[in-house]
This record gives C-alpha cells, structure tokens and sequence, in this order.
C-alpha cells in the first residue's frame, strides 16, 4: 500500500494540462470564452460526457454535492464530446444541458479535440488539474466522486500554503428560464378519465393534461428535485420519466434520479413509493428482495405486463420487475454488459433500455444506446427485431435486418400488431410490422421524440425537445425518407496484428486498498466486434491483464471492454496502527466498460493500455 498522506512529495513527472478547444464554444458563461489560463488558482475538474451516455448522467448526479461544497475553490466544466451525429449538434447540446439540470460551463466540443488532446478512451472520464495547470488525476467511468473529493480537500491545503489557490465566485451563468407549459417532457398514458398524465422530467413534476393534450388539469409536484411521499401538492420527484397504468387503477412512475419506482393515485392525489431505497445500485448488492430495500438504477421506464410491472432498468442495462402480489422486486433479464446479446433473459445483454409496451404475448423494448427494437418473449426469452449492436446507427426503412434507428426511447404497441418507434434522434416516428419484417417511416421532422400515445385513430407524440405533445393522424402509407446509415466516428487505436496486451490499470484511490477479505477483487471481461476478431482472449476473469490474441485477417474491429475493482478505506493505514483500524471500512466499486475501436496495422503497438481509476499523482 502506498503512502497517502498529502505531505508525500515524491511526484510523476508534471504534466501541463492541454488546451480548451471546442467548435460549438462555451455554455453557461453567458456568451464569454475561457482558457484554462483564465481559470488559474482554481481546482478544475473536466468530465467529458454524451448526453446519450447513462453514466455520463450517473456522474451529472454524483457531481452535484462537490460542486456545492466547493463552489469557490472548484470549478467543474463539461467537456461535451459526441458519440452520435445528433448529439454534435449544437442545439442538440444546448437542450441537454438545460434538461439534466447543469449547472457548471459546458464546452461544445463536436470534432472531439479535447477529447483527442487528453487521450480519452471512454465516456464518462473525469480530469483534475490543479490551481497551477497540471494535470493530477485521471478516473474512467462512474462512482469517483469520493475520491475526487478527497483530492480535492487536498489540494485546497496544499496551495491554500503556497498562496496558488484563488477563491471567488466561478464562470457559471444560468440560462435565462423559458415560459413552456412543459419542459422537456419525458413519456405520456392515456388515464381512464380520457385525459392524459405527463412527466415534465426538467421541472420534476407530473403534469395532467385534458384530452386535448395541451390544457393543464394541475401539475403534480412541488417542482424541485427530491424524494416526498405525500399530497400531490407536496410530493417531489427527481427527473421523472416512464408511466404505467396499474389495474387498480392507479399509476406507477419511473422516477429516474431517485433511483426509485413512485405509485400516483389520480383519485386520492397521494404520491408513495413502491420500490427502491433512493439510492443507486452499485455492483455486489442485492437484485431481489423486498421492494422498498432493494437499490435501484435509473429505470427509464415502466409496463404492465404478465402480473407485474416490467422496469427498464437503464442504469445497469437489464430488466427488472415489482411483482404486487409479493411486495419484492427482481431481475428478470440482462447481466449489466452492455451489448446486444439475445437468448435466454439471464443470459442476454442490453444497452440502455429505455421504452417499454406491452402486447399479450409481447413486450416491446426500444434499447437506445444500440438504436435496437427488442422484444420479450411469454418464456423469458430476448429477441432483437431491428438493430446490429452498439455503433451502427442511421435512417433506413426496409427489411428489419437492414433497417436503421438512432437511439430510440419509446415503443408504442399499435392496434393491427405493429409497434411505432420513438425514433429519437433521427427526429422521427418509425413502424415495425412483425408480420412482414418491415420498418417504415410515420413522420419526420418531430424534435426528439421520446414516447406516443394512441387516442382512437391518431397518436400524441411526446416531442421533448419542442416540449410539447403533437397530434399525428396515423397514414395509411409511410412517408419515405433518404436513407442514411452511420458509425460512431471515434478515431481507431492502431494495434498489431496477433498478440496484444492488454492491461486495465487500476490503482485504488487514496487511503484505500484492495478488498480481498472475500475472494478476488477485480474482475475483467472481453469481447469484440466482429466476434472473429478475438482468437484468444475472450471472456471472464479476474485479472486485469491478459493476452488477446487478434484475427489477422481482419483490417478493424471493436474491443469491448468491461472492467471492476472493489476497494476500502485503508483505516490501519489512516490511523498509524493497526490498532486503530476499522473492522467495517467503507468499501466502493470502480466499474467501467470500454468500446474501444481497433485497426490493424503491422508494426503497430502491441499493447492496449485502459485506464479504470486513480491516476493521482499523491498515489506515485
């Protein structure tokens, strides 16, 4: 165990902290431009994110509180760095900030230069550059707050003595308020009363609307992010999203910041909840039991299907259900990979599921990050209608196996057996017909549609980001588009053909140590797209380095890579004795999964090196 005490002054050879650059420009500064020479004598902290990315929004979360604790002495700024084409526009990213609630600058930044010039691999990864403009720690994935915290705390002693810290007030400006009924509204039901119910995700409310889906009935919620059973008046949510009606009647919500599942009877006006702690699920914790002590993560979505309330539970990319009967909550499919995988439920992997609807003998899934149409069989089993995998993405009608989404968050049973598709970032209302296998286009030019609603022959599309429902007139024929398909442009790591190495560094943050009491505590598991790609290499483990063998006679490929340690607090080291150590130490899992683009070239390097957490120059 290395030394941890912030008085060390062995240190890695400095490293300035490149440049800003970003072609959108900056958010939240109200129109000003900043260097990092600007920000000299503050603590920054880039998190470059994708507003597709669920961890990108985990970390959002997470930020929250060290942002407010430290709002004089840190300064947090979003690097925004695209994965799909919608999201390198600039409009596309000036309604995310707003809508997930960021309250720190936001560099634009489409062409990924940033992104380029602090070599980052994955989304979320988070930078910490001190008051003097070096760089001291670099964290993938989510869960880093705490040690980012810590940091933090010693850096603000370390140049607080030196005289190089600067406090004041930061570059945040917030946005001026727009005056919409709705405000960026997530997914919509059709109550038994002929109205309709909304979540107004932004303003952390439910709206009820008349049944002409525009006139508010009342809005329920207090408006502030929060987790209160109580009136409809009183009640708080946290970025609300899917709804299901429940047979008695009443309505269950998918209440996604709080990590909960909420229950609003429209007759009562009370707000309770059914499942989850309020806390997020980590790895290693229970994924059943009883409903209300069981963590959940994210859920994006709700249906009723079966006898139980299906959850798309989009944090840890599986499916998830509340069975009323039993008061208990439990997965039902997925492994938390992330990837397209279809077979039996405990064995299949999704990515984001994040719209459900039921049919008798069907539930229907719009799984966003691989811009996939699944579906669940009356056995359990996943299926896949439309969709290839994690980054292939477009517009294109046709036969299912060629067809194209990009990044859909709702599904809509229809009444002739089809589903429409809330094809999100392609801006459009697409049509599954299982019995012909074809995918056509209902309507374009919607602005990031993200669920609809039947009212007798027309359909209400939930358009987010023009915060509004519309009201289309189901055609009889679709409306044919220009077919465009895409892939994630990421610029390929250039490897050598054969053998490559590779290695997920982890070193456990500052006074922690590995958690071996039980067994091993790192965890690693490989695979690639193609599948042929990988001779050798594929598959589970615990160690976190191991020998790939690559394909040669493949010229570029995938390597998906997911990574876990667990650490706890080194109390014996904190103490001084071993005497003084904690029996129960706090213990955190560092988790993050990798897609990392290969191409192979002779002569190349023969070694993949992936940072998972602690590349803090007090751990050298």
């Amino acid at each position: 165990m290395t030394d941890a005490s912030p008085s060390r002054t062995s240190r890695r050879a400095r490293v300035r902290a490149p440049q800003l650059t970003g072609k959108g420009g900056w958010l939240n500064t109200g129109g000003k431009q900043y260097t990092l020479a600007d920000l000299r004598g503050r603590i920054v902290i880039l998190d470059f994110w994708t507003f597709c990315c669920i961890n990108c929004l985990h970390v959002l979360d997470e930020l929250r509180e060290l942002e407010e604790k430290h709002r004089d002495t840190v300064v947090i700024i979003g690097v925004h760095s695209p994965k799909f084409v919608h999201e390198a526009e600039h409009q596309a990213v000036v309604d995310a900030v707003e809508r997930y609630g960021v309250e720190h600058p936001v560099l634009d930044d489409p062409e990924l230069a940033t992104w380029k010039q602090y070599a980052v691999r994955a989304w979320p990864t988070l930078v910490v550059i001190d008051p003097e403009g070096y760089v001291v720690a670099q964290h993938a994935g989510e869960g880093h707050a705490h040690a980012i915290e810590r940091l933090v705390a010693e850096l603000e002693t370390e140049h607080a003595a030196k005289g190089t810290l600067r406090r004041g007030d930061g570059p945040y400006v917030a946005p001026e308020p727009e005056p919409t009924v709705l405000r960026f509204p997530g997914k919509a039901l059709a109550l038994p009363s002929g109205n309709f119910l909304v979540t107004d995700t932004t303003r952390h409310q439910l709206v009820e609307l008349a049944a002409d889906g525009e006139s508010v009935v009342r809005r329920i919620g207090q408006g502030s992010r929060g987790l209160t059973d109580s009136t409809w008046v009183r009640a708080r949510f946290n970025e609300p999203q899917g709804l299901a009606l429940l047979p008695d009647g009443s309505v269950a919500v998918a209440d996604t910041v709080n990590h909960a599942i909420r229950r609003f009877d429209p007759e009562s006006g009370r707000v309770t909840t059914l499942a989850g702690t309020g806390y997020q699920w980590m790895q290693g914790e229970p994924t059943s039991g009883p409903a209300r002590e069981v963590s959940l993560s994210s859920p994006w979505d709700v249906a009723w299907w079966q006898g139980k309330l299906w959850i798309a539970m989009a944090g840890v990319h599986q499916l998830w259900a509340y069975d009323p009967a039993e008061d208990t909550v439990a997965v039902t499919a997925g492994t938390t990979n992330e990837g397209l995988v279809d077979g039996p439920g405990p064995e299949a992997w999704f990515a984001q599921p994040s719209g459900l609807a039921a049919t008798a003998d069907r539930l229907w899934l719009a799984d966003s990050e691989t811009s996939a149409l699944r579906w669940v069989d009356l056995d359990g089993a996943v299926h896949t209608a439309v969709g290839t995998g994690l980054f292939d993405f477009g517009h294109r009608d046709g036969a299912a196996e060629q067809a194209l989404l990009q990044h859909p968050l709702g599904v809509t049973a229809l009444p002739d057996g089809s589903v429409a598709i809330s094809d999100t970032y392609n801006h459009a209302l697409r049509r599954y017909d299982p019995a012909t296998g074809e995918v056509s286009t209902l309507a374009t030019d919607l602005r990031e549609p993200s669920d609809a609603v039947l009212d007798g022959d027309e359909i209400l599309v939930v358009e987010s980001a023009r915060h509004r429902l519309t009201r289309l007139r189901l055609p009889e024929e679709a409306v044919r588009v220009e077919s465009v398909a895409h892939r994630t442009q990421r610029a390929a790591t250039e490897v050598a053909p054969g053998e490559l190495k590779l290695d997920v560094i982890f070193q456990a943050p500052a006074g922690q140590k590995l958690d071996t009491r039980y067994g091993p505590s790192t965890r690693l598991l490989v695979s690639a797209t193609p599948p042929e790609l990988l001779i050798t290499g594929e598959g589970p483990g615990t160690d976190l380095n191991r020998t790939l063998t690559l394909n040669e006679a493949f010229t570029e490929g995938v390597l998906h890579v997911s990574a876990m340690a667990a650490s706890c607090d080194d109390t014996a080291s904190n103490s001084g004795s071993a005497a003084g150590a904690n029996e129960y130490p706090a213990c955190h899992v560092h988790q993050q999964d990798w897609g990392v683009p290969v191409r192979l070239t002779e002569g190349a390097t023969d070694r993949l090196p992936l940072v998972l957490a602690g590349m803090d120059d007090r751990d050298a």
